[in-house]
């Protein structure tokens, strides 16, 4: 993860983190969230833990009673769960968001985050139970809900732009591969027409091909296309010259008419 993706991750949790719950119900929901073990958090959080402890005496999250408790209390708790025990991860582009909690914990956090809609994988890693998301679309809908907004908006633009920057560079390799199939193509055509022109060949083809072989000599550059354009050719016919004219200097040229080879190499004529 870059420093300006790090960046953000501290400001989306800044921005938790300042959030004032103003019911009471909320704020000792949150102190059950948060836990008594955020001390390495960073100081953001460190001080709503002292802020919150007023109201909820740094409840255990297990004391905080999911099934009876309104939605707007379940929020605030998941709000400090995720202080407390969640991380965001942005590298490479993916957006990874999961809590490591005790391994008891996992299946019971995984099973609320699925009874408010946004269900998760978990699973035992090193000991600890680890609840995770992969999608985006399930990080963003979580975040928002626990009042990320606009580091949110921030994150989501960058996505964006990652998004654009990874078309445009597609478009362009698309691009770059098409000009070079094109330039080897207007290559091998313009070798072909110097071998029918030295030997007499190109003289002896229909009018179309010979117009178009004088075509790709004077504009090289042109596409195939840009060649029916400029002749008023349909681009298959174009494209049938072309390769009619790689296809014949392919070839060896026929012997002249009224003589061949003998087994010696010398010429017999016809009796």
């Amino acid at each position: 993860m870059t420093r300006s993706e790090r960046d953000l991750v501290v400001a989306l949790r800044a921005e938790l983190a300042s959030i004032d719950p103003s019911r009471p119900c909320d704020r000792v929901a949150e102190a059950a969230g948060l836990g008594t073990s955020v001390g390495a958090r960073e100081p953001a959080v460190a001080r709503l833990a002292v802020r919150l402890r007023r109201a909820g005496e740094g409840t255990h999250p297990a004391a905080f009673d999911w099934p009876t408790a309104a939605e707007h209390c379940r929020t605030a708790w998941l709000r400090g769960r995720f202080l407390a025990r969640g991380s965001l991860s942005l590298a490479g582009g993916r957006t990874h968001l999961e809590f490591v909690v005790a391994p008891d914990e996992a299946p019971v956090l995984a099973a609320r985050l699925e009874e408010v809609g946004l269900p998760a994988s978990w699973r035992l890693r090193r000991g600890r139970g680890v609840v995770t998301w992969k999608s985006g679309e399930s990080v963003g809908t979580f975040l928002r809900r626990i009042g990320a907004a606009g580091a949110l908006l921030e994150l989501e633009a960058r996505q964006v732009s990652r998004a654009l920057r990874g078309e445009l560079n597609r478009v362009l390799n698309a691009e770059s591969a098409n000009l070079q199939r094109a330039v080897a193509a207007a290559g091998r055509q313009l070798d072909a027409i110097a071998v029918l022109d030295a030997d007499g060949r190109l003289q002896q083809q229909p009018y179309v091909v010979r117009l178009v072989a004088d075509a790709r000599r004077e504009t090289p550059e042109a596409t195939l296309a840009e060649l029916a354009e400029r002749l008023e050719l349909h681009r298959s016919a174009v494209q049938r010259a072309l390769e009619r004219m790689e296809r014949l200097a392919e070839s060896e040229p026929a012997p002249p008419l009224g003589a061949s080879d003998d087994a010696s190499g010398m010429m017999r004529p016809h009796a």
